[in-house]
């Protein structure tokens, strides 16, 4: 029933159906008073139906289908959950949260999410552009205290857990960058050495194992300070039980190589540190992945942009005084989709919504330039003029899409940003 009820969805704004959203391919659809002849046998691949005719994509146009099919079911998704009862409600939810990568809707623990660590919000205002290649998605670890802990009560020689077991089994690392903070009014030219505890050692019997990650010299002016951890982050998504953490060395290089009495970076809490104040100053891990979806994409060699951050904040109300003839020309619509309307503000700082716009008009022959028309468009549109009974008009589809980030809290407060592609329509055009 439910999913009968998707196959027949209206965006209020667009009046646009979607059929078989979900699926791989759909047979041609129209909606009513549509001139458009279905021809499921000699066409494969999606379909959508709007006010203007039907849409048919096949061969290089289908990643932007599939773009637009996925920005649509946001907008549809987000329509129906505000709209039906609470079980189809929750059927949408779930939908929408299988578009967007997640499993489920992270549980909010605690009356109050952490604050968002200052690194993870410098890479969402930077559009989106993560440091590692190829990494759709960055998240932040803090340290998870541990018994061993207590083996490591210096400032210089101390042991950090993180515990990256929620992060999705098909994800690769890309990238794990560990950040420490400086400690002021220290001098002195000091050595940090990152290390890969591979087997802790037992008390008497055996001798730990660990593999050197990095060194990373500290000196006097440096704001923070950063070390690769690369090698066992990846170590222990492929093996989680082996995750022993790491250890982390502090050495005075003026002193040769002798443990530094107090470090240039900051390791431990004082006793008039606050909560909040201490979690900006502790030790921070940044993980990069990419996921299967933005693999499969990446090996298909499609081309992405870069994410407007402008375009994911809601504008103010605009007065158009446009005659009607340009209105009905093929163009870009304003949709906003938020957050909030289907009780996701708990959980995802940023953005609360974002433009995703979608495509309406009418494609009139001639068509013009700005109208991006394919030499295909253009002689079916010629052909429509003079025998509109033989083939349907060229329909107004996105033809150009971009991706947008999403900052959330997942169930144990660790904050991810993820990068979601085609989810806002940049052009539209006649095909």
């Amino acid at each position: 029933m439910f999913k009968k009820l998707l196959q027949w969805v209206y965006l209020a704004v667009g009046g646009i159906s979607i059929t078989k959203m979900l699926g791989r391919q759909c047979s041609p659809i129209c909606s009513r008073n549509v001139d458009c002849a279905p021809r499921p046998r000699r066409h494969r691949g999606f379909c959508v139906t709007n006010d203007v005719g039907c849409v048919k994509i096949s061969g290089g146009s289908r990643r932007i289908m599939r773009g637009a099919c996925a920005c649509a079911v946001v907008c549809a998704l987000v329509a129906l959950c505000c709209a039906l009862e609470p079980e189809a409600r929750a059927a949408a939810e779930r939908q929408l949260l299988a578009l967007l990568g997640l499993p489920r809707r992270p549980a909010r623990r605690g009356l109050a999410p952490p604050p968002v660590p200052r690194a993870m919000r410098l890479l969402y205002d930077s559009d989106g552009a993560l440091p590692a290649a190829a990494a759709n998605t960055a998240r932040s670890f803090h340290h998870t205290p541990t018994e061993l802990d207590r083996r490591f009560p210096g400032d210089h020689r101390f042991r950090l857990y993180f515990n990256v077991s929620g992060v999705p089994t098909d994800e690769i690392a890309r990238g794990a960058d560990l950040t420490f903070q400086r400690a002021p009014n220290i001098t002195g030219a000091q050595r940090l050495l990152l290390y890969d505890i591979v087997r802790p050692g037992r008390r008497g019997r055996t001798d730990p194992i660990m593999r050197l990650l990095d060194s990373v010299p500290l000196r006097v002016g440096d704001d923070a300070v950063k070390a690769d951890a690369l090698s066992a982050a990846r170590r222990w998504l492929q093996e989680p039980q082996h995750n022993h953490g790491l250890l982390i060395r502090i050495i005075d290089e003026e002193a040769r190589g002798a443990e530094a009495r107090t470090p240039h970076v900051r390791v431990r809490r004082r006793a008039t540190e606050e909560d909040d104040e201490w979690r900006a100053l502790q030790p921070l891990l940044l993980l990069y992945t990419e996921d299967a979806r933005a693999r499969a994409a990446r090996e298909r060699g499609e081309t992405r942009l870069t994410r407007n951050k402008r375009a994911t904040q809601r504008r103010g109300h605009r007065a158009h005084h446009r005659r009607k003839e340009a209105r009905e020309i093929c163009q870009r619509r304003p949709l906003f989709v938020d957050f909030a309307d289907v009780g996701w503000s708990d959980w995802i700082v940023a953005p609360h919504g974002y433009d995703a716009y979608y495509c309406q008009g009418d494609c009139p022959f001639p068509l013009a330039d700005h109208l991006n028309g394919t030499n295909h468009a253009i002689v079916q549109t010629l052909v429509n003029s003079v025998n509109p009974a033989a083939v349907p008009k060229a329909c107004c589809v996105p033809t150009q899409l971009s991706p947008i980030s999403m900052l959330y809290m997942d169930e144990v407060n660790n904050v991810v940003l993820k990068n979601y592609q085609d989810m806002m329509v940049v052009g539209c055009g006649c095909r």
